[in-house]
Parts: C-alpha cells; sequence; structure tokens
C-alpha cells in the first residue's frame, strides 16, 4: 500500500511521495482569463490542461500543496481552512476518489511542527517531532515550520525545515529516522539558508534546494552532504518556492510564488553546476501564486498547487517533448 508524507505548520507544509493538483471553475473560458499563459521565451514545452480536474468544487480552501503517486496514477491535493476536509484525492485524468481530514493539523498555525506519514486512504502511520511545540533538537528529532521533504525509493528522507521559523536547515534521514547529515544556519553563505522551501534529488546523486529568503538554488551531494554550488542569476526577482525535476532530468521545474511564475531551467551535466538558464516560462495571473508544485514520473504532467487561485492546475508536455523522454 502507498505511503506519503506531510509536514504540518510551515508556510509551505508538503505532501511528499505522491502530489496534487486544481482549477477554480467548471467554465473553461473563465479558468482561460484567469490563468492566462504566456511564453517568454520561443521553446514551448508544456500546455495548460484545461479539463483538469473533472469538477473543481472539491477546492473549498487555500490549496497549498500537491503530491503525485506515479505508480497508482493518483494526485493527492492539501488545503488549508477551517472545516474542510484537507486532502483530496484524484485520477491524473481528473476524477474525483475521496477525500480525508484525520490528524491533519492546519499548516502556517500556532501548532503542528510536526511530519506525519499517512496511508493513501488517511490512516495515521508515523509522527516526527513532538505535537505542538518547536524546537530545533536532534534527539528527538523537533521541527519548527517544516516547509517540503522529499523521499527517495531507498526510504531515505531530505527535509527543509524552517519556513519562517526558528528553523533554516536542510536535514537528511536514513529510512528508520536516524539523521545522516544535516546544513543548519539562518545566513548567506554557503550551505547557510533563509527559509528553505523545496527539496529534491536528481539521479546523479545532487540534492536541490529552493533556498527561497536568499533568492538561490543550492546544491548538495546526497550521500556526504558536501556543498556543490548555487544559482542565483535566475531570481533577482524573486527567489524560488518550489522545485522539481522533468522525468528525463533536462530541465528543473521552479515555481515563483509572488511573480506567478514557472520557470524552467536547464539542468546542468553531471559534474558541473554552471548557471541557472532559462529555456521557457509560463506566466500566470496576478495573485495566482504558485506555492508547490509536483511532476508525474509517467506522463511528465505538472501539477501546480496555487494558494491564490485556491486551485490546483495540470500542465501537460506537448507532444514532440513527450515523446522525446519516453523513446
Amino acid at each position: 500500500m502507498a505511503r506519503f508524507w506531510f509536514c504540518v505548520a510551515g508556510a509551505g507544509c508538503f505532501l511528499a511521495l505522491l502530489v496534487l493538483h486544481s482549477r477554480i471553475r467548471d467554465s473553461p473560458v473563465l479558468r482561460e482569463f484567469v490563468f492566462q499563459v504566456s511564453w517568454r521565451t520561443e521553446e514551448i514545452l508544456y500546455r495548460l490542461d484545461v479539463g483538469w480536474p473533472k469538477h473543481s468544487e472539491y477546492f473549498t480552501g487555500a490549496t497549498f500543496c500537491v503530491a503525485v503517486d506515479s505508480l497508482n496514477r493518483l494526485v493527492y491535493v492539501a488545503q488549508r481552512g477551517e472545516n474542510i476536509q484537507k486532502v483530496l484525492v484524484f485520477t491524473e485524468d481528473g476524477y474525483f476518489l475521496r477525500a480525508w481530514n484525520y490528524t491533519v493539523d492546519t499548516p502556517h498555525g500556532s501548532y503542528g511542527h510536526t511530519i506525519k506519514k499517512y496511508s493513501s486512504f488517511g490512516d495515521l502511520v508515523q509522527v516526527l517531532g513532538t505535537p505542538g511545540e518547536k524546537g530545533s533538537g536532534l534527539n528527538p528529532l523537533q521541527f519548527d515550520n517544516p516547509a517540503e521533504l522529499y523521499v527517495e525509493d531507498t526510504g531515505d528522507i531530505y527535509i527543509v525545515d524552517g519556513d519562517g521559523g526558528l528553523n533554516n536547515r536542510l536535514i537528511k534521514l536514513s529510512q528508520d529516522f536516524m539523521v545522516l547529515w544535516l546544513h543548519g544556519e539562518n545566513g548567506t553563505g554557503p550551505a547557510k539558508f533563509s527559509i528553505p522551501h523545496s527539496v529534491t534529488v536528481d539521479s546523479a546523486g545532487r540534492v536541490w534546494v529552493a533556498d527561497r529568503g536568499n533568492k538561490r538554488i543550492q546544491v548538495f551531494d546526497k550521500d556526504t552532504g558536501e556543498w556543490l554550488g548555487a544559482w542565483n542569476n535566475c531570481f533577482t526577482e524573486e527567489g524560488p518556492s518550489s522545485v522539481r525535476f522533468t522525468p528525463d532530468e533536462k530541465y528543473l521545474v521552479i515555481a515563483q510564488l509572488n511573480l506567478s511564475r514557472l520557470l524552467f531551467v536547464a539542468a546542468p551535466p553531471v559534474g558541473s553546476i554552471g548557471y541557472c538558464s532559462v529555456i521557457s516560462s509560463i506566466q500566470l495571473a496576478d495573485q495566482v501564486l504558485p506555492h508547490l508544485l509536483d511532476v508525474s514520473g509517467k506522463t511528465g504532467a505538472i501539477y501546480v498547487a496555487e494558494i491564490g487561485a485556491r486551485q490546483v492546475q495540470k500542465y501537460v508536455p506537448l507532444n514532440s517533448y513527450f515523446s522525446s523522454f519516453h523513446s
């Protein structure tokens, strides 16, 4: 049975093993008006899927996080608000399956500070951290506004902890929750952070962290934790709020929250970090606020949790690009 994790009480809490989605009204005309798409560069890689989901009325709160279960072709959406279902489950085709609310704390609150593992049907499996108590301890583990996490196939867990809280750190845990390494200090130098908000890992063993407050992405070796470099030239206007790879790892997909923009950035070759090079972008309407996103490993579809628009949008690769990573 599939398992996944929640961060609780961060300004970017996220469902990690799986992923989520959205839409504003049933009217495609209204959706295209509110979420107009413009490409800043010549290469167009993705288009909006205006038919996803089939029914948007299930979005009743601020949709802050999405996670994709590529194996089972499911999309998990987390939303914030009072007296609403906190987790919605859709198929990748856009059909609503179920919702659950059990023991899921509302993020951005004065309580929580935990990371919780659930079954795909909402059964609580594991809790890391002390509910309602923020902290920086490692034995036992404590958190303060954890923003997001990424779980590898090996079961190793990467956590960015400190979405405006006490901590500004990146932690790697083993599958049995032992601390393997960490970087944790507020600052602007290498391996220091200011609101680490998103994390992902590539097949070359590099850990990519959206260091939002410092307007950069930092890169680390996943085995040793060694700092490998940073990108900041793409983020002069605003830092990254979310980062993921396309299935072929040719591009990083990066969300910029307050600019309401998605960037497609060329991934560097193994052994090099180089400079950030934007290949394409999607400009959303003002105040859409793309918060966190996830990518289907099978279809390449991108699901974007738009906290301002209170919906999840799906973008699908154009046929020419889709065939390139399935050939």
